[in-house]
């Protein structure tokens, strides 16, 4: 088996050169560096797909970091993983009548009905990973769709599994077609993996928020129905590996011979762990969570003043056990460029 390193990604559908300099290297700003100034006496609400999700508390945990620098106050409602629960956190953060709201980890399209509501009533709205359309004036009434580029971070997910486990790797691919950009995610996973002379055994659909009763059995299953054909597991969310580990292992598989799992998002500090401490996990393709927390409040006070949203799209790392290895005891992708100094700026804070 290769010898697995750390590598950041860029927006580009090749996977660049391994650093040679410690992971996640300090780094010039590439977002921008203009703007409007810090809108006094703002109250916003973040409506939260499901904060069981990594990758939803660590760009909430940045948004909350970003709002106490900007000087706004902040709410947080969790839709606990459930269509009904994200309904019901979209009407209350209506009633609260917030200057904004930030959609955080849902499908736009799932709640159009609500959402609607919020547009009626002028309400602007930024978003994190709220559909496939990424960036300014994305569907829906939504000002802007902050995002790494899906189809880069799956591309570089699928390229890890054939370079770990060459042309005779067998795939199983986890996505949950409730949401049209984890459909878009998985179908790229698939069509890299064919491509590059791979096979895909099973496309597994299965709800995210339902992880934690059907992983085990559906491993157990694939484990009895693939045997040793089964050599990769690519799934679009971290939260997919949070619950595999036990039954590989109760199979008798040490990390190292079973199914090599591979994430493509989001890096969730549970992920950064397992891959740390060898636990059922290979890699993540990370997104700098945090980072995009303070984007997201930048665009919204772009929004609220009427301003043009700013276009910034982040960079990915395919994060590795060597490379974090050379992160100390850090378990989140932040990157090593001045953003908080930016915003700050920008804001005049």
């Amino acid at each position: 088996m290769q010898k697995r390193t750390f590598i950041k990604a860029a927006l580009a559908t090749t996977i660049l050169t391994a650093l040679s300099a410690p992971a996640f290297a300090a780094g010039a700003w590439d977002g921008p560096t203009t703007g409007p100034t810090a809108a006094e006496g703002k109250s916003i609400v973040v409506v939260a797909g499901d904060l069981k999700n990594g990758g939803i508390l660590g760009v909430t945990e940045g948004v909350e970091e970003a709002a106490a620098k900007i000087g706004w106050e902040v709410r947080v409602l969790d839709g606990a993983g459930s269509i009904q629960g994200r309904t019901g956190a979209i009407g209350q953060a209506l009633a609260l009548q917030p200057d904004g709201i930030i959609i955080n980890g849902f499908d736009a399209v799932e709640q159009q009905a609500a959402l609607e509501g919020v547009v009626s009533a002028n309400i602007p709205m930024v978003a994190w990973h709220s559909g496939p359309v990424i960036g300014c004036d994305a569907p829906g009434g939504i000002f802007a769709n902050v995002s790494t580029d899906a189809m880069t971070v799956s591309e570089v997910a699928a390229k890890w599994a054939i370079e770990d486990g060459g042309k005779d790797i067998g795939v199983v691919i986890f996505t949950d077609s409730t949401y049209q950009i984890a459909i878009d995610k998985a179908d790229r996973l698939k069509e890299t993996v064919e491509a590059a002379g791979g096979k895909v055994l099973e496309y597994v659909d299965t709800p995210i928020a339902d992880t934690s009763t059907r992983m085990g059995p559906l491993t157990t299953s694939l484990l009895q129905k693939y045997g040793d054909s089964w050599t990769h597991a690519l799934a679009i969310n971290d939260l997919y590996f949070d619950f595999m580990g036990p039954s590989l292992a109760a199979a008798g598989f040490s990390p190292d011979k079973g199914p090599q799992a591979g994430s493509a998002g989001d890096g969730s500090e549970a992920a950064f762990q397992r891959i740390r401490s060898n636990g059922y996990q290979a890699i993540t393709v990370a997104e700098p969570l945090n980072l995009q927390g303070w984007q997201l409040v930048d665009e919204l006070n772009r929004a609220v003043q009427g301003e043009a949203c700013s276009g910034y799209i982040t960079s990915p790392a395919l994060v590795t056990q060597e490379g974090l290895a050379k992160l100390g005891d850090s378990n989140q992708f932040d990157p090593d460029i001045p953003y908080r100094d930016a915003y700050s700026k920008i804001w005049n804070q």
